[in-house]
């Protein structure tokens, strides 16, 4: 069981070394890591990062999935100081903004994504870096330490960056007590049981992460992954015994199509969480008539620390007997969350009817990161607008109807539309464009660029110029020219138009 008097995300680790100070917090590469080991490297990394700089300083982290990685999330603040996770993905450009924004002052990085980051130009000369491997062991046993600072639930635990729906992304700030409650929300949909072994794929440098943090928060045991591969997927399942994990639709998709799979693999899998996408009824069959697993969907955002609205695996069993509907749904609200919809007046949407997703939560962001306007837009009265449009049925489901932000999901990232036009428009060769999510059978939906040309350009040179600035995930994968954008009764190009002819 969890104590309920943990208030901040250091003190979870140190409850668990304290209760079951051998119990397994971590399978990485098929050795076990116990409670009482991670608290240990995670206290003596607290006490370094204490001894350098003062409290509330930003400590950046980009590397993909290790137990480094793991210590980082509990020593930050337990140091007082704010995590601030790097999407490994990014360009070098999008990476140095991010430090800049946010005033980073240590940067530990897997020395491969280091190297091409400092290569560019306007990496902060006076950042101290650590690169993730003996460096990083020899900096955390260095001699240099300082007591640890006090800090409290309301305190800033991370900065998390979001793809940012106006152009640059915006670092929402995530608390302690927002953190913690996220937490909360989720065990109520998700429970987590201390006999549990928990596989988890995706990066940390996600909003997803809390999903390791929770296992945690109760004891359990995190299967940790580098990355996705579907066969050490299967792997982990059949030798560790796994039986939760959270996978995007896309890779349970991939764990089907593996030559290795058998149903068998999936044995002790109770239950499978998923997000970002949803679930094709076809996959939902294959899954429920060749395996006893169940489906969870979330519905969340790095803004909300986690999720606030669950499709529970009853909810996929009615789906797949009978109710399909269901499907398109993101479940219902959690006690811990209040959702509202309300039309472009601001006025509370009847039942059936569309309005924008607006959340009161105790889960909610601080704001956003030096960016008052942002934040005063984002929060209203104690509502985050979400930028989402949906409805609720007579049932009290909600169904997601478009996105506000103009936001495509492709393999679980977040893409901003505007954020690639930005990028496009820079090239000499393009006068206008629009991009656009359109359908994808592996991605859920791909980037797609519609384009008006003053030159000839090919497909490669594009891909080259967005490749240099931007994620490969947001490089878009179609191309179309045109010789004019379509512009709806307010002079915007009609995007829904495009969606429409390029589906």
């Amino acid at each position: 069981m969890a104590d309920e008097g943990c208030t901040q995300l250091h003190q979870i680790l140190a409850q668990q070394a304290t209760a079951q100070p051998g119990g397994t917090a971590l399978w990485w590469r098929g050795a076990a890591i116990t409670y009482d080991a991670l608290h240990r490297n995670s206290e003596a990394l607290a006490r370094r990062l204490a001894a350098v700089g003062s409290a509330g300083d930003r400590v950046a982290v980009l590397s993909w999935n290790c137990p480094e990685f793991i210590e980082l999330i509990y020593a930050t603040p337990a140091a007082g100081r704010i995590l601030v996770p790097l999407n490994a993905r990014l360009a070098p450009a999008e990476l140095v903004y991010q430090l800049h924004n946010a005033g980073a002052s240590v940067l530990f990085a897997d020395r491969e994504l280091l190297a091409p980051l400092q290569a560019h130009p306007d990496f902060p000369d006076t950042l101290a870096v650590v690169a993730m491997d003996d460096s990083y062991t020899q900096w955390r046993a260095g001699s240099a330490t300082a007591p640890l600072p006090v800090s409290g639930p309301e305190d800033a635990a991370w900065i998390l960056f979001t793809s940012g729906s106006t152009g640059r992304p915006k670092g929402a700030v995530l608390t302690h007590r927002s953190f913690m409650a996220g937490l909360r929300s989720a065990a109520l949909a998700r429970p987590v049981e201390r006999s549990d072994r928990y596989y988890y794929p995706f990066p940390l440098f996600h909003v997803a992460a809390h999903n390791v943090l929770l296992q945690h928060l109760y004891g359990a045991a995190v299967v940790l992954s580098r990355s996705f591969d579907a066969g050490q997927t299967l792997r982990a399942c059949r030798e560790l015994e796994v039986t939760s994990m959270s996978l995007a639709p896309t890779m349970i998709g991939l764990l089907f199509e593996h030559p290795e799979f058998r149903a068998d693999d999936l044995a002790s899998v109770r239950t499978i969480g998923y997000g970002a996408s949803a679930m094709p009824q076809t996959l939902l069959q294959r899954l429920l008539s060749e395996t006893q697993v169940g489906l969870c969907q979330s519905y969340g955002m790095t803004e909300l620390s986690g999720s606030v609205a669950f499709l529970t695996v009853e909810d996929h069993r009615r789906a797949a007997h009978g109710d399909p509907d269901l499907l398109r749904s993101v479940g219902r609200p959690l006690p811990t969350a209040r959702i509202a919809l309300v039309d472009d007046a601001g006025k509370p949407c009847a039942v059936g009817e569309a309005g924008e997703i607006l959340v009161q939560a105790e889960q909610t962001m601080r704001g956003y990161w030096r960016d008052e306007d942002a934040t005063a837009r984002a929060l209203e009265d104690g509502w985050l607008r979400t930028g989402d449009i949906g409805r609720f049925d007579e049932a009290g489901y909600l169904f997601i109807v478009d996105r506000k932000k103009d936001m495509i999901i492709s393999g679980g990232e977040n893409i901003a539309s505007r954020e690639v036009e930005e990028v496009l428009r820079a090239h000499p060769a393009v006068a206008d464009c629009a991009v656009i999510g359109v359908a994808d059978p592996r991605w859920g939906e791909a980037a797609c660029a519609v384009l008006r040309l003053r030159a000839a350009v090919s497909d490669e040179a594009l891909q080259t110029h967005c490749r240099s600035l931007l994620a490969g995930y947001k490089t878009p994968k179609r191309w179309h020219r045109v010789d004019a954008l379509p512009l709806n009764a307010a002079g915007k190009v009609d995007k829904p138009l495009l969606r429409q002819q390029y589906a």
